[in-house]
């Protein structure tokens, strides 16, 4: 099934355990899944790489041990795709996408930008998910060498973002941090009630 053109197309980054899913999910639930979609680049990295690898797929959608330890080979092959086509696994994730907004819960690099601001100039937004390294540390993060130093956890630093939300116990509630984003997403999907 071939996609439809979006009306709004929300790229969310952010360092590993700032919170990324947990924010798109609640934009989700706030929205219905006939108006938006989450999307992962990530998904048919995955997939891809479990394929040529004769890994387990699921288990590298997961959460968990599994995954980490084959983190550092899928960034380093995931990279050398890139550089043959940087806009890869932004074609495989869309492909199908119906709703007017596309959540886009996983960009994490420069190329990953490009692309949808090349193909949907007009629709595209970016946000930024933030949280200390103390609040990251208490949802399992621990620096590791290679992946958090390495362009899928640094490459949009210094980025210029639409919105940066700041997803700590001390910050302002999410929701009205994200109000002007669910607003946005409304009116784009064509609904005046917010």
């Amino acid at each position: 099934m071939a996609s439809v053109d979006p009306k709004l197309i929300l790229l969310f980054s952010g360092k590993r355990k700032s919170g990324k899913d947990y924010v798109t999910d609640l934009i989700l639930k706030r929205l219905g899944s006939e108006i938006c979609c989450i999307l992962r680049l990530s998904g048919p990295l995955k997939q891809q790489f479990a394929q040529e690898h004769g890994l387990d797929y699921s288990e590298l959608l997961a959460a968990g041990g599994y995954k980490e330890t084959h983190r550092a080979a899928m960034i380093a092959w995931g990279e050398q795709c890139r550089r043959q086509d940087h806009g890869f696994f932004c074609r495989l994730a869309t492909q199908g996408a119906q709703q007017p907004v596309w959540i886009v819960s996983d960009a994490r690099r420069c190329s990953d930008l490009l692309w949808f601001r090349t193909e949907y100039p007009s629709q595209t937004r970016c946000v930024r998910v933030q949280a200390s390294e103390e609040t990251r540390g208490g949802r399992g993060w621990r620096f590791t060498a290679g992946i958090d130093d390495a362009e899928s956890e640094c490459g949009l630093d210094g980025e210029e973002f639409d919105w940066i939300i700041t997803n700590e116990a001390e910050s302002p509630a999410l929701e009205e941090q994200l109000k002007d984003i669910l607003h946005l997403a409304s009116q784009a999907a064509g609904q005046h009630n917010s």
